[in-house]
């Protein structure tokens, strides 16, 4: 399927999607009359908070799991992340029956390590602003003869995140414009191969938390810029780096990259859940913020990938408060 580490093409994600037919959720497109009149154009929302484990990262880490040779597979997988890659690769190796080791940081939101660790996964801490989960996740793969799954620098995971564009233009027909959350760069980069491989004209932009843009600042470089853990309630893009195979195709895909403050998706996740009733993060809440300022009054079809909703309970109650 994947030679080394190449680019996934579209042929990837359609195989992708084949793979998760039966097992991923086909999430809902929702609409909203009300926020189609407060922005001035027509909104798409692509719901991956409905989706297993709360949120896309479900498509991406079973696609690499599923993708991996059965001797290798055997051995486990290893990963690092904040929650959501790492709710849905425990839940993916459960699924194939093998063991998972996921590097997650001290700070996590409970909820999210509480459904990891629920799902069976072994979790090693570490401190997101002093230490190395790259280099730990390797270490732990390399003693227990595991397979890393990165969250999202690696082919099949971006293929597998490219499955719900697939799915939201299938339901929609083109769109004018999507906003995708970008982290690093997993579900922008599949989300675009998709686009640009079935809707050309789409315009996609990237959107980052305000105090983690190192997305946008690569773009302007022209190079993979590095910037210290953002300090954001975005917790699934507190990323400090895009990844050296999604780079590449965000730099030649994409239209753009915009950012969201920390209040804008706090608005944004209130609003979520009052008009259209149902519970996002604040990572899931970049694109609804994006859209409504970069489309207000626009009158175009947009659409908005909403990436999950895996929020601590407390934390909701203060943000609908």
């Amino acid at each position: 399927m994947f030679a080394g580490m190449e680019e996934p093409t579209l042929d990837d994600i359609r195989a992708a999607a084949a793979r998760l037919a039966g097992v991923a959720h086909r999430t809902p497109v929702l609409s909203s009359r009300r926020v189609d009149e407060a922005v001035g154009a027509s909104l798409f929302f692509k719901c991956e908070n409905f989706q297993r484990a709360g949120a896309f990262k479900f498509r991406g880490a079973y696609n690499a799991v599923a993708s991996l040779p059965d001797d290798v597979r055997s051995r486990g997988v290893v990963t690092f992340s904040s929650g959501n890659h790492a709710q849905a690769l425990a839940l993916a190796a459960r699924l194939h029956g093998v063991p998972a080791t996921i590097v997650m940081p001290s700070d996590a939101p409970a909820a999210k390590r509480a459904a990891t660790e629920g799902y069976g996964a072994r979790v090693v801490e570490y401190d997101r602003y002093t230490q190395d989960r790259a280099a730990i996740a390797r270490d732990l793969a390399e003693s227990a003869g595991a397979a890393v799954v990165p969250p999202f620098d690696h082919p099949a995971v971006m293929a597998g995140q490219g499955t719900a564009a697939l799915e939201l233009l299938e339901e929609t027909g083109p769109l004018d414009l999507l906003f995708c959350p970008l982290g690093g760069g997993g579900l922008l980069s599949g989300t675009l191969l998709a686009v640009h491989g079935t809707s050309p004209s789409t315009r996609v932009y990237g959107v980052e938390p305000t105090a983690g843009d190192d997305g946008r600042r690569s773009l302007v470089a022209g190079r993979i810029v590095t910037i210290e853990t953002p300090r954001t309630i975005a917790d699934g893009a507190q990323t400090p780096a895009l990844g050296a195979l999604t780079f590449p195709v965000i730099a030649r895909l994409a239209a753009g990259v915009v950012t969201a403050t920390d209040d804008e998706l706090i608005v944004g996740v209130r609003d979520f859940a009052l008009t259209l009733k149902a519970v996002i993060e604040p990572t899931g809440a970049l694109g609804f913020a994006a859209a409504r300022r970069e489309a207000a009054g626009s009158g175009l079809r947009v659409g908005v990938i909403v990436s999950g909703g895996n929020i601590d309970p407390t934390r909701l109650a203060a943000y609908l408060q």
